[in-house]
């Protein structure tokens, strides 16, 4: 790593609290080590309240970029520039880059990208297709935005009765009115309504949380008439690599259960790909960082 920061290195930051965790350092950095790029790409621990005279200083150092995360999402829109169509669509950002280093940002949402990329390589087909989604938090946000911009033909979002719900009316009324997709809202309580929603549906994304730590024995999915084999089911979740959901939905016959680790190794690629236009050696990240997973 030393050897290739020099005077000519070009810093990319991730701003967000709690961060140290984070494993965005390690795989941006090893993919610009690998393509021997002059870049390096390092965390700050940063919440609301520095935010601004954080991003000012992107401006000010000509810091090429910054990933995004919690809780500065949407806190960050008013102090840019520029977004593109997702994330105003989406009303979150996750990566921002600054146009030649010369102070122009511009900020874009790549986790809808990276769960629609996902797919793709496992063969799925979003576009015309009906769609359930648990959960619309800032992952199932961005899903039912992206999966839309893509040609979802009809969504059903399904959130429990809890602070997320206005969000998600208020995503399918901007579904609904900038896009050609059919997006509906329940509540997830409504367990009948789920049902018949995945009986119409070829795709189930679950973005709730559920099955992750610390509800890692849990799944929203618990009735097995609600499976069938050709139904995929796509579980934002990758840590465990196998959710209770996945597990279920395989033990019942379905064919294509998926976890989140694509969606998040595409999301990092489309933020690398922006930084530097480079496409990020994904398949080597992979084995790098998950090769058990």
């Amino acid at each position: 790593m030393t050897e290739r920061l020099d005077g000519h290195t070009l810093l990319v930051s991730l701003l967000a609290t709690p961060i140290r965790h984070s494993k965005s350092p390690t795989m941006h950095n090893e993919a610009f080590a690998k393509l021997n790029l002059p870049y390096a790409y390092l965390a700050f621990e940063v919440g609301n309240d520095e935010l601004a005279d954080a991003i000012q200083g992107i401006r000010a150092l000509g810091i090429r970029g910054s990933n995004i995360s919690m809780p500065n999402k949407q806190k960050v829109i008013p102090l840019l520039d520029e977004l593109d169509e997702s994330a105003e669509l989406i009303g979150a950002v996750n990566t921002v880059t600054n146009k030649d280093g010369k102070g122009h940002l511009v900020g874009y949402n790549t986790d809808g990208v990276g769960a629609m990329k996902a797919l793709a390589e496992e063969g799925v087909e979003v576009k015309g297709a009906t769609v359930t989604l648990v959960g619309c938090g800032g992952a199932g946000t961005a899903i039912a935005v992206q999966g839309a911009l893509d040609g979802i033909k009809e969504l059903h979002i399904f959130n429990q009765d809890d602070e997320f719900y206005p969000n998600a009316v208020s995503v399918a009324e901007r579904i609904n009115q900038r896009t050609d997709c059919k997006a509906t809202v329940e509540y997830l309580e409504n367990r009948e309504a789920l049902k018949e929603a995945m009986d119409k549906s070829s795709i189930y994304i679950d973005a709730s949380g559920v099955g992750m730590h610390p509800l890692e024995n849990e799944s929203v999915i618990t009735d097995p008439s609600f499976l069938r084999e050709d139904l995929v089911v796509f579980d934002t979740v990758y840590s465990p690599a196998e959710t209770e959901l996945l597990k279920f939905a395989k033990e019942h016959g379905v064919k294509k259960a998926i976890n989140g680790l694509g969606m998040m190794l595409y999301q990092g690629a489309v933020a690398f790909k922006h930084f530097c236009g480079e496409d990020m050696p994904v398949e080597y990240i992979h084995d790098l960082l998950f090769k058990d997973n």
